[in-house]
């Protein structure tokens, strides 16, 4: 089997008034770099890369790049390939596009070596510990309609949050970050009293603060039992993720903006992290994710990783994490203690909603990871090209 085909797709969504945002930007659109590879045996592998900005940077970097050096080869060795892309841009590309891009090519190498074996992907990982994957809700983003009534209040966010709950939901991720400490500690408690104290509640700051002010933060997510704090100061504050650590009672989650395991050693090393968050489409694909995970546990951090993207990204990410132990092992493992959650972002998304064939679906605070072989994933012809912009560097 060859490689015949390597073609970087962008797709975009706009959301109109369904907009949202973090502490870091807006988001009018949901957009992604979903990647199809063709082999002259007919079968047709899916990758997605790059979650963090314009797909436009990934998808050059595939077609002008790194697509000539994969044409001809054969795709069942994504180990070898994905090995041989890092070495031939590491002088240039040690975060950032190029990765995103390795990440894309990685996971649609996995998805075809499993379609020409009829394994899933979670089989050729080293096999399944689990057929469904308990999910946290990430919602609670900062929207127009979130306002304070007249008594103080804010309905809006707490009906989303009882919406999670409502749903199935048992965990629950909210942002924190754009406005001031003290209105966003009250919509923490807004949060924590609208799901009651049995929901297990989380907080992502998309790093919006400095050490100080996130320490003001922090302990506010203690009074109301956040059990985890993501992304509280700059990926580059090494010192700041260490502070945070040892002074607050809350687990300190990052490395959605790491890369490779290189980056991710430097987290542990210098004990920045309680749990380790690699997005596959980012850090390396589902190849660089084995020796991530492999790290994170001799250094006894748990790893979760970051989901935000199509339901490409959340195939692999189940892959990823059927196959992930529990850790450490328990008789009766429990979600969040040693059984890992997988992310299920529920803002409107409709290259997640409709892209495959089958959408992933919540079923009893879980969702199931794929059978099939490869991935596991059907892609809607019809969504894809109502979605797909232009070619970036046409012919």
């Amino acid at each position: 089997m060859r490689i015949t085909g390597v073609e970087p797709l962008i797709l975009r969504a706009p959301l109109g008034a369904a907009r949202f945002l973090s502490s870091q930007s807006a988001f009018p659109e949901r957009n992604s770099l979903l990647l199809r590879i063709e082999t002259d045996e007919g079968l047709v592998g899916w990758g997605e890369g790059g979650q963090y900005g314009p797909p436009e940077p990934v998808a050059a970097c595939i077609q002008a790049v790194l697509a000539p050096q994969i044409l001809g080869r054969d795709p069942r060795q994504p180990v070898r390939i994905q090995e041989l892309l890092y070495a031939l841009t590491r002088d240039f590309g040690q975060k950032g596009a190029y990765v995103e891009a390795i990440s894309a090519i990685d996971i649609a190498l996995w998805d075809l070596t499993g379609q020409a074996l009829g394994e899933p992907v979670h089989r050729l990982l080293g096999g399944a510990f689990r057929d469904r994957v308990h999910a946290y809700a990430t919602g609670c983003y900062y929207r127009p309609e979130h306002q304070h009534d007249a008594a103080g209040q804010l309905p809006a966010l707490a009906d989303e949050a009882r919406s999670y709950v409502d749903a199935g939901f048992d965990t629950i991720k909210m942002k924190v970050g754009l406005l001031a400490i003290a209105d966003d500690g009250a919509r923490v408690a807004c949060v924590r009293e609208a799901i009651g104290a049995q929901t297990r509640l989380l907080a992502d700051a998309n790093h919006a603060y400095n050490a100080y002010s996130a320490l003001r933060m922090g302990r506010i997510l203690e009074a109301h039992d956040v059990l985890w704090f993501e992304e509280p100061v700059l990926p580059e504050d090494l010192d700041g993720y260490r502070l945070l650590r040892q002074s607050l009672d809350v687990a300190i989650a990052g490395g959605e903006c790491e890369f490779m395991r290189y980056g991710f050693r430097r987290l542990f090393e210098q004990g920045c992290v309680d749990i380790a968050q690699p997005d596959l489409c980012a850090a390396g694909g589902l190849s660089e994710w084995v020796k991530i995970h492999a790290l994170a546990s001799s250094f006894g951090i748990a790893t979760i990783p970051h989901v935000w993207g199509s339901g490409v990204a959340l195939a692999a990410a189940l892959h990823a994490l059927a196959a992930t132990p529990p850790f450490p092992y328990t008789a009766l493992p429990q979600p969040l203690m040693n059984e890992p959650l997988i992310e299920f972002d529920r803002n409107p998304n409709p290259l997640r909603d409709e892209l495959l064939v089958t959408p992933p679906r919540l079923v009893d605070g879980c969702l199931p990871v794929p059978r099939g072989p490869g991935l596991g994933i059907q892609v809607d012809e019809q969504t894809l090209q109502r979605y797909r912009q232009p070619d970036l560097l046409p012919g």
